[in-house]
């Protein structure tokens, strides 16, 4: 298994375990052996599911528990060359300052608080909404457990959705799985592609840099990483003749069953044309892979001549020698796009060309955790069904989508180019989705230094960073880079002022440490 964010998540734990062996909270195994064994822990990291450790997840690893602290700090009365820690870490757009689009809101409420659809104030679109979805609860209520695959009606709305979306490809709502957020079904589906021994075992091909998600998930699957390199050099586009490569090599070791892409990228926010859809379909066939389509910045396209294409939508319309034959499974979620909706967790799944017998064991695999939240499932269909020009909501409703998906185009365009402007940066076109991932020089004594501490160099960067500028940035080494390379991620969801701001002190922080280590 690769690890893709070097070795920090385990200094920290190994500091965690000293410090508490030093205090006292925690018994050695010397100490149990010496007649105290009574009183041993039965879990103990030695004891541990070893997958576990393995499992490293950068957007929220060291840096992060470091910018809580350092928040901490500052309410304490601490001084600090900073008044606010800025997390630009990760893609939560409420937390960032976006406003929840209104009409979901008021449908929401109306869900959670039936006794509001007696009020005047709510738009009548919204209360039919409401009223639509209660009833398809148990009792009405959102408090209700729901099927294990999702409140039918709802997966009825996903199906119209997706063939309006595809001009008119069908979808059947028996393939669609509401889920988690969108990480929920890819893991699902995971566990349902993972096994074999020894040189049988699955691999599975995520492209290089990627989201931690996927690595945390083989990780604690023991499945096998084939890692795929992106051609940073050419916007991060995806290259067939790299999927061979990479493919044939991992054959010597592992099986490989599974192909993953992310359209649009995270973290590199590339856009992939229609002609590298269809080879990448090709591919999948040809070598007998199944294909994971990880689509939830689909509303998030920004450059020029760029624009989202479906991999079903692609699919079939290269016709019934793929659509009839390659298996896929499709990912969106109401986390991303113009929503932002994070912490309702809510997504969808939908497959195709499943063999009935494996769905049979999915519709199992998803029972066992009963259903997804149903007030993430709620709002999975608002945004599938969202206000029609006939209705009161629309207008407003039209107004809230556009300005948050201009504004982030605006900030998508400033960001790129503020790095292409600071001397020692790279910085593809952000094309779409959420984030920048520039390419940053590292003077060779700084090097040095992260090697002397136990860093990973741009892990190095990153913290000292946040500790002089409190910008919580996550390194590039945490989604997997190019021996040589160095990056980090950055969302650009923060307000267009605060961004402005947040480049400067990058560019101010740079312009510092690269004196410092030259």
């Amino acid at each position: 298994m690769t690890g893709s964010d070097g070795n920090s998540g385990y200094v920290v734990a190994a500091y965690n375990l000293q410090e508490c062996l030093h205090k006292g909270l925690l018994k050695t195994n010397k100490q149990a052996a010496n007649g105290d064994r009574c009183r041993a822990k039965v879990l103990t990291v030695e004891t541990m599911n070893p997958n576990v450790k393995r499992v490293e997840y950068a957007v929220r690893g060291p840096i992060v528990q470091r910018a809580v602290q350092l928040e901490k700090e500052l309410k304490q009365g601490a001084k600090k060359p900073f008044t606010e820690v800025i997390k630009a870490n990760i893609g939560d757009a409420h937390a960032m300052g976006q406003k929840p689009i209104t009409f979901f809101r008021q449908v929401l409420a109306l869900c959670a608080y039936p006794a509001l659809l007696e009020e005047e104030k709510f738009p009548e679109d919204a209360k039919q909404r409401a009223r639509r979805i209660l009833a398809a609860c148990g009792g009405h209520s959102i408090g209700a457990y729901s099927a294990s695959q999702g409140i039918e009606c709802i997966r009825q709305d996903v199906s119209r959705y997706i063939e309006k979306r595809d001009g008119g490809i069908p979808s059947n709502p028996d393939n669609i799985y509401l889920s988690t957020g969108a990480s929920d079904a890819i893991v699902t589906m995971l566990k349902l592609l993972v096994c074999g021994e020894g040189r049988q075992r699955t691999g599975v091909m995520i492209s290089i840099p990627q989201y931690p998600l996927y690595s945390a998930a083989l990780a604690d699957l023991a499945a096998v990483q084939i890692n795929y390199y992106l051609d940073e050099d050419k916007s991060w586009s995806l290259d067939v003749a790299e999927l061979r490569r990479s493919l044939n090599a991992a054959r010597e070791h592992c099986n490989p069953r599974v192909l993953c892409i992310i359209n649009p990228g995270n973290p590199t926010g590339q856009v992939q044309s229609r002609q590298c859809i269809e080879d990448v379909i090709r591919f999948a066939k040809e070598e007998r892979l199944f294909l994971m389509a990880d689509e939830v910045y689909q509303d998030n396209v920004y450059a020029e001549g760029c624009k989202f294409h479906s991999f079903k939508k692609v699919l079939f319309e290269m016709g019934p020698e793929y659509s009839s034959t390659v298996e896929m499974a499709s990912f969106h979620s109401t986390s991303k796009c113009f929503m932002g909706e994070c912490g309702f967790r809510g997504g969808y799944m939908e497959v195709i060309n499943m063999d009935p017998a494996v769905k049979a064991q999915l519709i199992k695999l998803v029972s066992v955790r009963l259903c997804p939240p149903v007030p993430g499932q709620a709002l999975m269909d608002l945004v599938v069904n969202p206000p029609q020009p006939d209705e009161p909501s629309y207008t407003t409703f039209v107004k809230e989508k556009t300005a948050v998906l201009a504004a982030l185009a605006e900030k998508a365009s400033i960001t790129e180019q503020a790095f292409n402007t600071m001397p020692g940066f790279t910085c593809n076109p952000v094309q779409g989705a959420m984030y920048t991932f520039p390419r940053i020089s590292i003077p060779q004594k700084a090097i040095d230094k992260a090697k002397e501490l136990g860093q990973v160099p741009d892990m190095f960067y990153c913290m000292k960073l946040l500790e002089e500028e409190g910008i919580c940035l996550v390194p590039g080494s945490g989604f997997g880079q190019r021996d040589g390379t160095f990056h980090f991620r950055m969302t650009i969801l923060p307000p267009t002022e605060k961004l402005k701001i947040v480049l400067q002190r990058i560019k101010d922080f740079h312009l510092r440490f690269t004196q410092e280590f030259s």
